[in-house]
């Protein structure tokens, strides 16, 4: 699952609401608002400010695979 977050707080992941992909937005676990598009996000979100949370493997699962 995809997400990125902001050093202010913010959270912006992916959503499917009922068959319509939306970025839903978040501050400081706080539901701001569902955004059409990433120009939406923009005001609530400084797009430079914001980083992909990448999952890594867990170490045991990783020993498990390799």
């Amino acid at each position: 699952m995809r997400r990125w977050v902001s050093s202010e707080g913010h959270e912006v992941d992916p959503v499917v609401i009922e068959g319509r992909g939306l970025l839903r937005v978040r501050h400081l676990g706080y539901h701001i608002g569902y955004c059409a598009s990433v120009a939406e996000v923009a005001a609530h979100v400084d797009l430079a400010d914001l980083v992909e949370v990448v999952d890594l493997p867990h170490a045991s699962r990783a020993r498990r695979q390799g």
